[in-house]
This record gives structure tokens, sequence and C-alpha cells, in this order.
């Protein structure tokens, strides 16, 4: 008897502290919404093609050939047509000064070696130099940090906040940073090289062995199989170091990311941790006491570098960062890093890429991140819907599997790694983009991101060199149409953009623009989807519904993903969402929050709530109750 009552006792511990976990957890999310009063939209730039007027779009063409944008480029009056969009902060990609094939030896800058550049602008997750800008992106290249600095005042002066990539896991083959602030060590100074590991050591090595450039497959030649002096096959590295997706071959694989170094955080080639681990209930804890935790703490060396970058850029006036493939560097790194960044700015915004959906919570509430992507459930599902072989049904659990950590999840539907919505390989078509927009816009308190020329129908289709049609390149010297169009000879006014770029531009606009004002998007979500697939005639699996509301505001989003259907269904409330609306019996008016042309009537009866819809194809609705 005495046993029993001592595991009951037990048992009524565990579940209260389990309780009391989920509670922490619930309060700081809410905490988090908040003192967050409207969503966050993030509009990510490549900054290098924003600006750039040019049209000759040659393939693999040099920097003469087909123009670069520069950071004057984003002008006020640009910035103010970005923000009217319905942004609340700026991505600028490709800031950092990475490895690009143009001579900037007047500079000090040494050249890059075509063999270990993809393209001739260069990866922007290839950096060189983690204390300087790219060249490419200067009127005077001397200057460039200054006029990069100039960028993040006008930036802030018309009300955005600025992101610019991190990128963590490794750094170009040739990292050589010019201007390092006094007393810091370029990665790899120090290192011992006559080992395959240490945990002071910033890269991974292969003692002995020379680096070897790798086979080239399928016609593949640098510089599209142009001839200069460094494209020559070889690049001297000795000895080899291991390659940034953790390659540890000498000679990479062509699919390898061969232009890059793994960074190496303290952990060993067996996968042992050579620093301390966090507490096993620091997933509750706030990031005062993350850093605390660290400050009597030895850190491999790594660690403290990338955290006196991030701090560098962040009394530069930066405010957040975007990382870069954060699920291949541990957890406890980004717990010492983002907290001494919060220190600093404890508003900063800090996303990072992790495709992993068991690594989410982990990285949010022990890495300290803001926001994660939303790409393997979401996006990957919604992307399925819009090809037309996808179901709506498969959207609401993603909701539900997310309900603790759904502000987090930032949301999009096109990014720099993504195909364009408009291209043949995802939708062909932007307009198939309008139905998932409003979705992914006003399904959860998330932050919305779009990609620039997203909302003017970009296709991606110019065969760059390196980077292939779909998808905008980000390693190529190339303007983008859509976008140019609208930019019009950087009147930014839309000047020579097509009725149907306006069109999408203004939907875009509109939407952004609502979702920022609106405190129900802030508030609470309930699927309706499940319960009018299983009661209401003519309602499939290519139309989804839900509800958002809060305080006053009540919002009923429906959507029509079918690109050649009209549908015509009475949807209904379920009695659950009637009584917390706290409806009586009536009827009561809605109005469409979008266009303002479409109108109907939510009448309560018995309990139950119906409206009568009618989408045309493509067609959504944010309907407003009015009471």
């Amino acid at each position: 008897m005495k046993k029993t009552l001592i595991f009951l006792s037990l048992l009524v511990i565990s579940i209260v502290l389990s309780c009391n976990k989920e509670k922490k957890i619930e309060e700081n999310q809410s905490m988090k919404t908040e003192i967050l009063k409207q969503k966050i939209v993030i509009y990510q730039v490549f900054t290098r093609l924003f600006g750039n007027t040019n049209t000759t779009n040659k393939p693999w063409g040099t920097i003469e050939d087909n123009g670069v944008g520069k950071f004057s480029d984003f002008s006020i009056k640009a910035l103010k047509e970005i923000k009217a969009l319905g942004v609340t902060h700026i991505w600028y990609t490709g800031v950092p000064h990475h490895d690009v094939i143009s001579d900037y030896t007047e500079y000090g800058i040494s050249n890059d070696d075509p063999d270990v550049v993809k393209g001739r602008a260069g990866s922007p997750y290839a950096v060189k130099d983690y204390y300087n800008v790219n060249p490419d992106l200067a009127e005077d290249p001397k200057n460039r940090l200054e006029e990069f600095m100039a960028l993040i005042s006008r930036t802030h002066k018309v009300g955005l906040k600025v992101i610019i990539d991190i990128v963590p896991n490794h750094v170009a083959r040739n990292y050589q940073s010019l201007t390092n602030p006094e007393g810091v060590e370029d990665f790899g100074a120090n290192d011992n090289t006559a080992v395959v590991y240490d945990v002071n050591n910033n890269f991974y090595y292969n003692p002995g062995d020379v680096f070897k450039v790798p086979e080239w497959e399928h016609g593949y030649q640098p510089l599209g199989g142009e001839k200069q002096k460094l494209n020559d096959g070889r690049f001297k590295e000795n000895p080899a170091k291991w390659t940034g997706n953790g390659s540890r071959l000498s000679q990479p694989n062509a699919n390898d990311w061969y232009e890059t170094v793994k960074i190496n955080y303290g952990v060993s080639p067996d996968g042992r941790k050579d620093f301390d681990e966090l507490p096993s209930n620091f997933d509750q804890e706030n990031y005062q006491v993350h850093f605390d935790f660290w400050k009597d703490k030895t850190v491999p060396d790594s660690w403290k570098k990338f955290r006196d970058i991030t701090l560098y850029w962040t009394a530069l006036g930066i405010d957040g960062f975007r990382y870069d493939m954060a699920e291949m560097v541990p957890v406890e790194f980004w717990s010492y890093m983002n907290s001494s960044i919060k220190m600093k700015n404890k508003n900063a915004f800090l996303l990072a890429e992790v495709y992993n959906p068991d690594l989410y919570r982990d990285y949010i509430h022990r890495g300290k991140m803001d926001y994660l992507y939303d790409k393997v459930q979401l996006y990957d599902t919604i992307k399925h819907v819009m090809q037309g072989h996808g179901l709506t049904d498969n959207i609401p659990p993603i909701q539900e599997w997310l309900h603790d950590i759904e502000h987090q999840m930032v949301h999009f539907l096109e990014n720099h790694d993504e195909q364009r919505i408009a291209s043949p390989e995802f939708a062909g078509s932007a307009e198939k983009g309008k139905p998932a927009m409003v979705v992914s816009a006003t399904i959860s308190t998330s932050p919305t991101l779009i990609y620039f020329g997203q909302e003017l129908g970009e296709p991606g289709a110019e065969d760059a060199g390196f980077g292939k049609p779909s998808r905008t390149s980000m390693f190529d010297y190339i303007g983008v149409p859509h976008l140019q169009r609208w930019t019009n000879n950087t009147q930014f006014d839309g000047g020579q953009s097509t009725e149907e770029e306006k069109e999408l531009r203004d939907f875009y606009k509109r939407l952004l623009n609502f979702t920022i004002s609106s405190k129900a998007l802030m508030g609470n979500y309930q699927d309706i989807h499940t319960y009018n697939r299983t009661n209401t005639e003519n309602y499939n699996s290519k139309v989804l519904s839900f509800v958002r509301f809060k305080d006053a505001e009540k919002l009923i989003v429906v959507a029509n993903f079918d690109d050649k259907n009209k549908y015509s269904f009475t949807l209904q409330l379920p009695e659950n969402i009637i009584e917390k609306w706290n409806l009586q019996e009536g009827s009561y008016p809605l109005e469409d929050q979008l266009y303002h042309q479409f109108r109907s009537t939510l009448v309560v009866k018995n309990g139950l709530g119906i409206v009568k819809i009618e989408l045309n194809p493509l067609e959504s609705f944010i309907l407003k109750l009015n009471n």
C-alpha cells in the first residue's frame, strides 16, 4: 500500500511538472504574440538583382554584360513602395562579402578562383569576409561598408527593419577578411592543421591530402568553359578541409557544396560534443537565463567568432538575422549566440532554416530561435495543392501539430531556394498563388515572407548560366524582367508593368496590408474545413476554410484552389464557434476584406451558423463579421 501511495505521489508530481512546463511554454508564446500587436511581413530581396536595369541576360554574362544592382538603388522612393506593399521587415540577401568573379585587386581584395565559385556573381552563402560587404553592390568599392550603412539608415527612416544572412555552418574555401576589428583573427588562422580535429580548430582537416577540384558532370565547366588564368582545374588547399555539407572527401563531388568548408563547433568526427550541454529544463528558460549559463563556460573558438560577428552587425544597426542551414550546427551554440544577441537587442529578429520537424521545438526553446521556416509541412503541402495533385484536407492537421509554436513558423510560397510560382516547374501561373497566399498569410499569427518579384508574377525563366530556369539565379549576373518593368528605370511606379502584373501586385498589396492591420490574425484560429468536408454538399478538397478571431474582430476565410471550377455551397460554422463568438440567433452581415465586393450573411439558427458562398476559380474571401 505504501509503495502504491509513493507511486501515485510521484505520478501526480510528474503530471503537475509536465502541465507546468506546457503552461510556461504557452505563457511564453502568449507573451510574444501580445508584444507583437501586428503580423510581421518580410520582403526578401536579392540585393544585387533588385536595381539592375540591364536587360541583356546573356548566359554566363559578366558584370559588364548583364549589369548589377547597387545599394544606392534602394532609394527612399523604392523603400517607401516596398513598405506600402504591407511590409514590416526587409531581408537583404547577399550582403556579406562572398566570393565573386570580378577583379577588385585595386582595392586590396584578392581574386576568387572560378574552380571554387558557383557562377560569376558567386553564392551569397560562400562568405569570404564577415566584416565587410559585397563590393559588387557599391558605387565605390572602397566605401562599400559606408554605402551599406547608409542603406540601413534609409531603411530605418521609412520604418522598415533590416535583416541580413549569417551562415554559421560554412564559409568560403578562401575565407580572408581584410577589415577585421582589432584583435579578431580569421577563421582557421590558429588551427592545428596536422590533426583532423581539435576542439578549437575552426575547420576539419585531412592531413597529408591536398584538395582537388571536383570532377565536373553533365558537361558543366566553370564560367561556362571560358578560359582565364585562375580557371585551371586547381585550387591550392593543403591540407584539404572538409566541405560545407559535411563531405569528408579531399575531392568533393560536383553536387557537394564544394565552394565552402565546414565549420567545427567542437563536435568530434565520431559525434562527441566537447562542450557543456544545456540542462534538461532549459527549454522553459528565457534568453537571460541562457546567457547566464554560458558566462562561466569554456566554449569552442568558432562559437566566439560567430558570436562576435553577429554582435558586430547588431552594433551597426542590423535588426535581425536569417541563419542558413541552422540544424547543421549544434543547438547549444544557438543558445550561446542568440542569448548574447538578445542581451544587446531584446527585439532582434532571429530566423533559422531548419527542415526537420522533430527539431523545431528544440531549436526554438533550447536554441532561442524566434522563427523557423515552415517548409516541409505547410509549404510542401500547399505546393502540391497548387499543382493540382494535393488535398486541402492535409492542411488543418499541420496547424494542429504546430499549435504550440504556430507563431514561430514563417510562411512563404517563394524564396531564393524555391521555384517561382509562375514557372512551369511549379504552378505555371502566378494566379494559382492567390488562394495559397491568402491561406499562407492568414492561417496563423506567424510572419509572412514574400520574395521580390513574387508580387509581379516573376517566373524565373532566364538561362543565367550556373543558375537554371524556374528559380531566379543567386549565382549569376542577371536581370529580373517582371521586376524591371515595375521599377521602370528607377521610378518604382510600375510604369512598364502589364495590366496583369499591376493587378497581381494590387492583390498582394491589399492582402498584406490587411494582415498587418488585423487584430484577429494575431488571435485565435479554428479549423472548419474538416467539419464542412463531412457536413456540407459541394464542399471538397479543392476548398479550404477556417476562422480567425480576437476581441470584436471575427473572420471567416475561404479559398478555392481549383483553377477551372466554380463552387457554390452553404458553409457551416459549428456550434462551438457560435458559442465562442457569443452570437445569438439571427442574421449577421459579412463583407470580404480584400476587394469589398462580395457580401453574404451569416445566419445563426439552433446554435449552428450557415453562410452561402459562391467561389470562382482561384478566388478567396476574407469575410469579416459586422455585428
